[in-house]
């Protein structure tokens, strides 16, 4: 599932092993700790890599579009073994200033942050460390760290095929959520078409085994054959059939415990989802009560100008941060709106403007959001850049 890239730029730190506190005595000598904001807000926190994959000016962000919250991936185990947490495998949490200072800077302007365990790729603590305990405590110390108010266990492939290191991460999750009194906890893991594999269900079995009920299990409908908003919805309805059966809920509660983590643009399985894409699944995730929207990352939430690298833009036609205004939707916050003034060389743009009302044969050639588009067919009604791929971009002009 996610392709993501971890490449860190900081050098590995030796790690101080740190003594587990409960986040009601410690939060408040954490640095930078501050009150906890509305669950809506951790919710909707969209993930965002602090050390690589060109990171964005967060507070810069926020006042684009209304987003108070962030999910810092990912904290792993040291990329040489043992059970400290560090980011990215090679920065030692106990050493960081990096990243703090990222955190305080999102809490300067009203924001605040969750971060993420786990992720696509790299070893995880529940590999590493002895038990349930033993993983809870490296996470404490995250928690500790930074005064968390919200954590994510985003549970990936290899560890999720690894029932014992799954038992530790579910069990670490339980005993955060026990010591932290109002801890916000979401459980990612793939998506599929039948809502998540069989990895997945036995992941919501072990959940109900434990008795542990997080904030909510959210799925990552993409990098699986999915082809735009409709094939993700039928995956998040299938979802919430399995968590009717497997964990003996009806239906308002599963959708309540249900959440979404999308991924914008061009996936790593070359997949697209768009603007529209994402307007589809938040009107369902509103209308059926879903626990959480997010996406990854805000660090590709941009267009592609001089680079096609997916990890830093999204290789879609955009504009800053037009995905991260969904969460914000989401959490229930109006987007400012942005206008933005573009000037346009003498005889560039010179065909005539996109309509919606216009029927377009293959071959013609319009002008939209500042590019020319190509039909490749006949089409009407079909926005260029939007998710029925009809229109072929050439580019800004």
């Amino acid at each position: 599932m996610h392709r993501r890239k971890l490449a860190s730029i900081l050098a590995a730190a030796t790690v101080a092993a740190g003594t587990a506190l409960t986040l009601v005595t410690h939060a408040g000598a954490a640095a930078g700790a501050t009150a906890a904001l509305s669950n809506n807000w951790y919710a909707s926190a969209p993930y965002l890599m602090p050390q690589s994959n060109n990171p964005p000016d967060p507070a810069a962000v926020m006042a684009a579009t209304g987003q108070k919250a962030f999910q810092l991936a990912f904290i792993l185990a040291p990329d040489g073994g043992g059970c400290s947490p560090t980011w990215d495998g090679t920065s030692a949490v106990s050493a960081d200033t990096t990243v703090a200072g990222v955190i305080g800077k999102i809490r300067g302007a009203g924001g605040d942050v969750s971060v993420s365990v786990g992720g696509y790729g790299g070893t995880k603590l529940g590999q590493t460390c002895s038990g349930a305990s033993g993983t809870a405590a490296a996470y404490q110390q995250v928690i500790d760290k930074y005064g968390l108010h919200a954590i994510d266990f985003d549970l990936e492939e290899p560890e999720y095929e690894n029932d014992a290191a799954i038992g530790n991460e579910l069990g670490a999750a339980q005993i955060l959520q026990r010591d932290n009194p109002g801890l916000f906890v979401s459980v990612t893991m793939p998506g599929t078409s039948a809502g998540t594999g069989w990895f997945g269900t036995q992941l919501l079995d072990k959940s109900k085994s434990l008795g542990f009920t997080p904030d909510n299990f959210s799925i990552m409908p993409f990098d699986g054959g999915f082809d735009g908003a409709s094939s993700q919805t039928s995956a998040l309805e299938a979802f919430h059939s399995l968590l009717m059966s497997h964990l003996g809920w009806d239906s308002a509660a599963a959708y309540a415990h249900e959440g979404f983590s999308g991924m914008n643009g061009k996936s790593d399985a070359a997949e697209y989802f768009y603007q529209a894409d994402f307007q589809t699944v938040l009107d369902y995730a509103t209308s059926h009560h879903l626990g959480r929207f997010t996406f990854w990352p805000v660090n590709r939430d941009r267009a592609c100008t001089t680079t096609t690298d997916n990890g830093v833009c999204s290789n879609v036609s955009q504009s800053d941060w037009d995905f991260t205004k969904f969460t914000a939707k989401f959490a229930g916050a109006t987007p400012p709106t942005t206008t933005t003034t573009t000037t346009t060389p003498a005889g560039s743009c010179a065909v005539a403007a996109w309509s919606a009302t216009t029927a377009y044969n293959g071959g013609a050639v319009v002008s939209y959001d500042g590019h020319a588009w190509t039909a490749k067919w006949w089409t009407y009604g079909d926005i260029p850049g939007g998710g029925a791929g009809v229109w072929i971009d050439n580019g800004a002009c």
